[in-house]
């Protein structure tokens, strides 16, 4: 039963830190789409984590629309990190 519950608990942990990631980074395409003010420290810090998570995609899609160029370079990321981490949340749970 132990290693049951921490095989669990390892996939739980893993299926937030990936809804955690895909969070920040829907989040920075929310406040760019709202013109959120870059000078505001929390917006600074949301920026700054979402370019650290979308670092592998960053300019992956160079478009002139900037709202459209936003939603691919952060929201691709969000979407391999959901679908990753919970693959593997899942593949954990049925060990």
């Amino acid at each position: 039963m132990s290693r049951r519950s921490g095989s669990n608990a390892a996939a739980t942990a893993i299926a937030l830190v990936a809804d955690v990631a895909a969070a920040i980074l829907a989040l920075w395409i929310l406040m760019y789409w709202l013109d959120a003010n870059r000078a505001n420290d929390l917006v600074s810090f949301v920026q700054d984590a979402a370019r650290w998570l979308a670092g592998w995609s960053y300019d992956l899609f160079t478009m002139d629309t900037d709202w459209l160029r936003v939603l691919l370079n952060y929201g691709l990321p969000a979407v391999v990190y959901l679908f990753i981490g919970h693959a593997l949340a899942l593949r954990i749970r049925r060990a």
